[in-house]
């Protein structure tokens, strides 16, 4: 029946095509015209679920959706031409009768969402502000989603996104490329917003799902195109590469068949994706050249032993000292947690309980997980505690699972 698929297809399409159709046409109208780019995307996917619900989807509902933003840019354009011949004088010079004046194809996407990636990271913005902005357009992240992302509220976002978009409007910023001597700055902001992508994607705080795999293949497909750019094509894009393919490679091996979460210890190893492991393999050895060494290798071989089956104290071992070098170039309390949990793998939970308590990071429940895994077979009360208040401060339902089922086998 008209309509029955809809509510599914219109809803992944909005994710996986708004973004390209958004910087297709900011690269056209200009930053002047933000409100204007945003407005004919929104309007684009309000047509499709006014028409697909009647006359039922289109044989090809990704050229319906290009074919119909086309068509309202091309209007939009000739409106303004007519009226507002002072808002974008390059107007001037764009053709009168054409389809292709807005050229939706596969290569001008790509193109326009990478110049959107550089030109969103200008250093007239603030850091933060350029991850969320690019979460925003490139990623078609919600605000709820970059808020989670940043631990911050859903104002504080709206607001920091406002003055990027001011601050692209005022400072006249053009969309291209920077130059050479910039793009290496630039291109260190533009991984971490994919980084976050991934993330999310890999460790969902945005329930009901633990995992949201079309944000990693996003993230993958996004640092995919630097590594085909002669430009972008650096040691640290490809560790980054390498990193998420050993990651995802064990997406499917994640989670049981209700959704929760299956630790790493207890994952099957033959439900592990030997191809992305290779691919992984690949983009590292790529990433070797040179000698650059960012954090994005050094997680990158911490994931690569990851995907070896055995769980020798020489694995472990290497985890460890990759964690150790991590932690001198970029720390961060997530990195020593896991640095813990690999010094009581490679040594013993002895040697390890000190080392975390040191952290006291009261209000994180991994620290309260981490803790009541060391204290489990030595001091059965205290872990039990530790296991209580992790569960307290668990922020989501998979995590929950996981702390009581290790309650339920005290």
């Amino acid at each position: 029946m008209p309509g029955d698929q809809e509510p599914v297809l219109l809803p992944h399409l909005f994710r996986t095509e708004y973004r390209k159709i958004v910087s297709v046409l900011y690269r056209h109208f200009g930053f002047d015209a933000m409100t204007t780019a945003e407005d004919i995307a929104s309007e684009t996917f309000l047509t499709a679920a006014q028409t697909w619900g009647v006359q039922g989807t289109p044989a090809n509902p990704v050229a319906w959706l290009y074919q119909v933003a086309r068509n309202k840019a091309i209007n939009q354009l000739q409106r303004q031409r007519t009226y507002h011949q002072k808002i974008m004088p390059a107007l001037a010079a764009a053709s009168q009768s054409t389809q292709t004046t807005i050229d939706l194809s596969p290569q001008n996407i790509n193109d326009s969402q990478l110049l959107m990636m550089f030109t969103i990271c200008h250093p007239a913005i603030p850091a933060a502000a350029q991850i969320g902005l690019a979460l925003r357009i490139l990623c078609g992240f919600g605000i709820d989603e970059i808020a989670a992302a940043f631990l911050t509220s859903k104002d504080t976002i709206n607001k920091r996104l406002y003055r990027a978009r001011e601050t692209l409007r005022e400072a006249k910023i053009v969309i291209e490329l920077p130059p050479p001597n910039a793009i290496d700055a630039r291109l260190e902001t533009v991984l971490t917003t994919i980084y976050l992508l991934f993330n999310e994607g890999y460790y969902s705080l945005q329930a009901p799902l633990a995992i949201r795999r079309e944000l990693c293949l996003e993230a993958m497909r996004l640092c995919t195109m630097l590594v085909e750019h002669s430009t972008t094509n650096t040691p640290p894009v490809n560790a980054l590469l390498a990193l998420m393919c050993f990651h995802a490679s064990r997406l499917d091996a994640r989670l049981d068949e209700h959704g929760g979460f299956i630790l790493y210890a207890q994952q099957d190893s033959s439900r592990w994706n030997s191809d992305l492991i290779s691919k992984g393999g690949y983009f590292l050895r790529c990433a070797a050249s040179g000698n650059t060494l960012s954090k994005y290798h050094l997680e990158a071989g911490i994931a690569w032993w990851h995907t070896q089956q055995t769980d020798s104290q020489e694995k472990w071992e290497h985890i460890l000292q990759h964690y150790n070098h991590l932690l001198q170039i970029d720390y961060s309390a997530l990195a020593a947690l896991n640095r813990t949990y690999a010094l009581a793998k490679a040594r013993d939970k002895l040697t390890a309980i000190p080392e975390a308590e040191k952290l006291s990071l009261h209000d994180h429940p991994f620290y309260h997980l981490l803790l009541g895994d060391l204290y489990t077979g030595i001091d059965e009360e205290r872990a039990r505690q530790h296991l209580h208040a992790a569960l307290q401060q668990a922020r989501t339902e998979q995590e929950r699972q996981v702390i009581r089922k290790k309650l339920d086998v005290r």
